[in-house]
């Protein structure tokens, strides 16, 4: 290793390869990041995509409840690097048809006001979890390997207790006991529904018990101009210490890298086995390969003349609506993905960034974000699919549309190679796959090859704009190929 042109090559610009990037760096190594795309930021980045002048868009994420509360960047601290956020009052919404819609207030008791008959089961579920809410965020964002210090006393303990019995009732069909009224039920469901996967099960049910928590304690803000600020932030941070970052740069083998001590993948667990070709022991190159791919997610980014005509006007008071209906509604369209048939009514994710971000709206126009659940590398165009779903809790909406791009999710890997055939989780998201994700092992980092780590969502503790994958793979790295056992402070 003491030809190195390098200390630590990064593949991948999204905000896990970033947060590798800028640990390393901090650690005082020489840091390079190469990105395939001409654009840096993966599943965080805001484009104009030509659509109408001055309108950009957040191509894959949005709304950012774990950019303020992840471990990683709480200890990076965005806001202190001059980042606005914007956290709406309601954190998110559930229309419903022919009934107000079902909100989730920043305040959990103005939340259990405006449920109404469902609010004492609402407070029993999540007042709890509220008590210590880093101990929620712990246990969903650990590396699943070691016991976080926060829950190694008794109060820790005890809130594991608490959090894993709520787990276990939304993951069976017991489901609707705790939750026992619709506007709970779908409520809760709607958040779920993120894990893109079956409904009831441990992973939707871990999902949405973590995000509904935050949704009541930090709440669900998203960064003022879009996505991007949060990656420019790390690339900042990066540069200064002097890492940098090549675009137009894709990786297809380590031989395309310069000599490096460490290389950091934050790529799917395939494109790493084929980035270590001939190099990984085999009987790691088979469990990468045969990592099984999730659930799809179809995107449509909209251009409007004006809000969203929502029958329930209340939900213009939130940045993200889930819109699927019923409990019974979205199980039955996630049933259908999983089976590889197109939901007649797919559930479907919206966000209208302008009702709290007034910059991004221009000439009296503003982008609307979007996306559907739909079959693994489904071809269908899902642009009717989302409209009609929208059109039926906002009559009119259709005519609110000046233009729209739409990605169907046998495209989406077009413009993130880690979004093979749509699966924007990089990978199954399920219980067991939060474990043993990519492969069974005590070390889901190390790729075999002395200084290769995977450091992708394909690695616990699960996808998502938290950072966590790329510090824990980081903090590996630099114990086993540096010598530095502690992880260097993050903080501007």
């Amino acid at each position: 290793m003491s030809n190195a042109e390098v200390d630590a090559v990064v593949v991948g610009s999204g905000p896990n390869g970033m947060a590798a990037a800028v640990t390393m760096a901090r650690a005082g190594l020489s840091v390079q990041v190469y990105e395939a795309q001409s654009t840096i930021g993966g599943g965080a980045r805001t484009l104009d995509l030509g659509l109408a002048p001055g309108i950009t868009h957040d191509i894959c994420s949005a709304v950012h409840p774990l950019a303020i509360s992840s471990p990683f960047f709480v200890d990076f601290d965005l806001r202190a690097r001059g980042l606005e956020f914007t956290t709406p009052e309601v954190s998110y919404a559930q229309p419903l048809d022919n009934q107000p819609a079902a909100l989730a207030f920043h305040d959990l008791e103005t939340t259990v006001d405006h449920l109404g008959a469902a609010g004492p089961e609402w407070r029993r579920f999540f007042a709890p979890l509220l008590e210590r809410v880093d101990d929620a965020i712990w246990l969903s964002l650990g590396d699943k390997r070691s016991i976080p210090e926060t829950l190694r006393d008794v109060p820790g303990i005890a809130n594991v207790v608490k959090f894993g019995l709520r787990l276990l009732t939304q993951a069976s069909p017991a489901w609707n006991i705790p939750l026992s009224h619709e506007t709970s039920q779908s409520l809760f469901t709607g958040v779920a529904a993120h894990a893109i996967g079956g409904l009831p099960s441990m992973g939707t049910a871990a999902t949405a018990t973590m995000l509904s928590t935050i949704a009541h304690a930090g709440g669900w803000p998203s960064p003022v101009g879009g996505s991007q600020a949060i990656i420019d932030a790390m690339v900042a941070d990066l540069e200064a210490h002097g890492g940098s970052v090549t675009t137009n740069a894709r990786i297809d083998h380590v031989s395309d890298m310069p000599a490096a001590r460490a290389y950091l993948l934050d790529t799917s667990a395939l494109n790493a086995a084929q980035i270590f070709s001939g190099l990984i022991p085999a009987k790691v190159d088979r469990s990468l390969r045969s990592f099984k791919q999730g659930n799809a997610a179809a995107k449509v980014d909209f251009v409007l003349n004006g809000p969203v005509p929502w029958a329930d006007p209340n939900i213009n008071r939130t940045g993200t609506i889930h819109v699927g209906g019923t409990r019974a509604q979205m199980a039955a369209a996630e049933a259908d993905v999983i089976a590889g048939r197109m939901p007649a009514h797919p559930v479907s994710l919206v966000s209208d960034p302008t009702v709290f971000d007034p910059s991004r709206e221009v000439g009296g126009l503003r982008p609307l974000w979007t996306y559907a659940h739909v079959p693994f590398d489904c071809p269908l165009d899902p642009a009717q699919y989302i409209i009609d779903q929208i059109e039926r809790f906002a009559p009119g909406f259709r005519d609110t549309i000046v233009t729209y791009n739409s990605i169907p999710a046998s495209e989406m890997a077009g413009h993130n190679q880690n979004y093979i055939g749509g699966d924007i989780a990089t990978g199954l998201v399920s219980f067991y796959r939060m474990m043993a994700r990519p492969r069974t092992s005590w070390d889901n980092y190390g790729l075999g090859v002395p200084g290769a780590y995977l450091c992708s969502a394909a690695t616990p503790p699960a996808p998502g704009v938290h950072g966590m994958n790329g510090w824990f793979a980081a903090q590996r790295a630099l114990k086993t190929q540096f010598g530095i056992t502690e992880a260097p402070s993050l903080a501007p």
